[in-house]
């Protein structure tokens, strides 16, 4: 296997997780990071903002785009969607025109409706793109517990040398050419996390949390057979096994968000939860497609604080009764 020279967007969780993997994978790896005291920590071997309580292998982190990026063959992006496009913008002059950006991120851009993979079209339309997604926690791949994920491009060759290079025994990788099924389904699955976690917060029962996760899926395969995604995409990795992962545990970010919601409790303070923008603008592009998305209308609603979470079980239990098919 070839050693690739790789650029790492992001100091935390999720991308110190990804470096700790790439170099496991025998890759020389640099990271970004924007916070210098964040960055002399990873050197260090250690992320106790983000993964506190972790020991790890050094990384050579930086605060220097510059000098991280130059002579990178491949870069995994980690920054949040609704900040990535002025990310992108901040290190194009750095970015070496042929190399390989990878999204790991996911989300839709509020502001445009914008999948991140057009973000990087409109910013770096030279450089080629793929995502990373998949059913993982950072702290299970920090610790180098095993994890499957999924690479898609649209060039499906690109993504089966992506998965060769970065897989290892604990970190398994799989192909895909459905760029768009892949980045929906990670996307939409925060929008279904919030309303699991909303669910369960409130205290509804396991019944209610599983009912809401099974018809959540309908809704994920329905909009993005709208946009073009293969429907075997989701029910792959980027899909339902990432939705039974993000839907179901508390170290889900959203899966907690929602709980707060159900619980009633303060959101202040709360990680980030990239399912808060998307479930809007989610709701307002399958409005404009003409989709029937209930719960995700439900999650929009119920996050602009225009129902309580006990009118919006109401309005999901009072629909009409209707083939499961449709």
């Amino acid at each position: 296997m070839s050693v690739c020279r790789i650029a790492v967007l992001g100091g935390g969780a999720w991308g110190t997780a990804l470096a700790l993997q790439m170099q496991r994978a025998g890759h020389a790896v640099k990271l970004w990071a924007r916070d210098p005291e964040a960055a002399a920590a990873l050197r260090a071997g250690g992320n106790p903002r983000y993964l506190p309580g972790l020991a790890v292998e050094p990384v050579d982190a930086g605060t220097d785009a510059g000098a991280v990026l130059r002579d990178a063959t491949h870069v995994l992006s980690v920054v949040p969607a609704q900040a990535l496009r002025a990310a992108l913008a901040t290190v194009a002059p750095h970015m070496p025109a042929d190399a390989v950006l990878v999204l790991c991120a996911k989300g839709i851009e509020r502001a445009t409706g914008k999948l991140l993979s057009s973000i990087v079209a409109d910013v770096l339309p030279e450089n080629p793109v793929a995502a990373l997604s998949g059913p993982s926690f950072a702290a299970d791949v920090a610790r180098g517990l095993p994890t499957a994920v999924v690479l898609a491009s649209r060039d499906l060759l690109l993504s089966q040398k992506l998965a060769l290079l970065f897989s290892t025994e604990k970190f398994r990788c799989y192909s895909s050419g459905d760029l768009t099924g892949v980045e929906l389904g990670g996307a939409l699955k925060n929008v279904f996390a919030l309303a699991a976690g909303a669910v369960s917060g409130a205290g509804l029962g396991a019944s209610a949390q599983a009912a809401m996760v099974t018809r959540g899926f309908v809704e994920l395969r329905r909009v993005a057979q709208n946009f073009g995604a293969r429907p075997e995409t989701l029910m792959g990795l980027s899909g339902l096994g990432d939705l039974m992962l993000t839907c179901s545990s508390t170290q889900s970010r959203n899966f907690a968000y929602g709980a707060a919601i159900g619980r009633g409790a303060p959101l202040e303070g709360l990680a980030l939860a990239e399912g808060v923008p998307t479930a809007s603008i989610a709701a307002d592009l399958a409005r404009a497609r003409g989709i029937e998305v209930p719960i995700i209308d439900a999650v929009d609603m119920l996050l602009a604080r225009r129902i309580s979470i006990g009118e919006a079980v109401s309005s999901l239990m009072s629909r009409p009764l209707r083939s499961e098919d449709d």
